[in-house]
């Protein structure tokens, strides 16, 4: 990945540079997905240290690995998103696909269905 400590990483010299707010944007890009990572893993700190079990067994722990394993996986993955876009922008290429907005949407709307099911069912 990298020819020496300190150093970029050698297809950063390869291609065209590209117009510096394209750059500037991926960068947002990449720190907005670490953004969200990291909320989502407060929320499962959250959930598991402050939030009461709920009457499901199980359901309590299973909501807070979901949030957990979803913003591990989405700050893992950040970085080699910022780098493949960083890549087909010096090459001239289309931007690559990736699926991670799809399981990170979905696994934030699993979340919210839960406890908006959690929170209507509660008796009051």
């Amino acid at each position: 990945m990298h020819d020496e400590p300190g150093r970029r990483p050698h297809w950063y010299e390869e291609g065209e540079e590209p117009d510096y707010r394209f750059t500037l944007a991926n960068e947002r890009t990449f720190l907005a997905w670490l953004r969200t990572g990291l909320a989502l893993l407060a929320g499962a700190v959250a959930l598991a240290q402050f939030v009461p079990e709920f009457s499901i067994t199980a359901l309590h722990t299973v909501l807070a690995v979901l949030l957990a394993v979803t913003g591990t996986l989405l700050s893992a993955f950040a970085y080699r998103r910022w780098a493949q876009v960083q890549r087909a922008m010096r090459h001239g290429r289309p931007l690559p696909m990736t699926w991670l907005p799809f399981v990170i949407g979905w696994a934030a709307a699993i979340a919210g269905a839960v406890v908006l099911v959690l929170v209507l069912a509660q008796p009051r």
